[in-house]
């Protein structure tokens, strides 16, 4: 029997958690990608999950890194927001508008730095999983986590295929759902914070900026596999590469 290795987490105080138990239609899916992403490499692999806002990243990520774990696999979980621009900056640039946001919330320089660079089969293992705290807005950029010689790391999060860094990743994965939905459940998920202005929020800053990177980038031609995410318990192969 293969020993489980274990998932590494940052210490970013945004964490979402693991799903509850998935459909039998969704493990599957989940583990058969599982599979496949482990026959790339016995090496070090970086796997990016991309999609609309709140079409279900962080969660297929948790769930990716578990199959991962249970094939014996060390995995490091990340996520895109741990490397935004503090905000003390945002004076500088626009990052509230729907363009500004594409264009200026995320440091790239830093993902590819502290984190892309070192998890390359040829880096050097010491990953920093977070630099900035989307919450805290502290600095932890110089906690160090070792990602094993035959470690995945997994990282979420909206842009993950921009031209800045989209020759890091070894798989890509898109998670596809209606605009509108990615509104609604992204409103759902932030009213605790963001309150009545919730649905503005995903309507004129995300939905925009995600309109701008599809039109720009074309990520879903960039992608390994599309999964319509609509329905968590059903999820659907759209298109995959071979």
């Amino acid at each position: 029997m293969t020993p489980q290795a274990d998932v590494q987490f940052s210490v970013s105080t945004w964490q979402q958690p693991t799903p509850p138990s998935a459909s039998p239609e969704r493990s599957a899916l989940v583990e058969r990608l599982a599979q496949r992403i482990l026959t790339l490499a016995p090496t070090r692999l970086r796997v990016a999950v991309d999609g609309p806002t709140a079409a279900g990243k962080t969660g297929f990520g948790h769930e990716l890194a578990e199959h991962l774990v249970r094939a014996g696999r060390p995995v490091l979980r990340a996520c895109l927001d741990d490397f935004k621009r503090p905000w003390k900056d945002r004076h500088l640039y626009d990052r509230e508008s729907g363009e500004g946001y594409y264009r200026n919330a995320y440091d790239y320089d830093a993902v590819t730095r502290l984190l892309l660079e070192p998890a390359a089969p040829d880096g050097t293992g010491r990953c920093v999983l977070c630099s900035i705290d989307p919450l805290t807005q502290k600095d932890h950029s110089k906690i160090v986590t070792t990602a094993p010689p035959d470690a995945v790391l997994v990282v979420d999060g909206v842009f993950a295929f921009r031209p800045e860094i989209d020759r890091h990743w070894d798989f890509r994965i898109w998670l596809d759902i209606d605009p509108e939905l990615s509104v609604r459940r992204g409103a759902e998920r932030d009213a605790e914070w963001a309150g009545a202005d919730a649905t503005a929020l995903h309507r004129h800053r995300y939905l925009p900026s995600m309109a701008l990177y599809e039109s720009e980038v074309r990520p879903k031609q960039l992608a390994d596999v599309v999964i319509d995410n609509t329905d968590f318990a059903r999820p659907r192969v759209v298109r995959e590469s071979r």
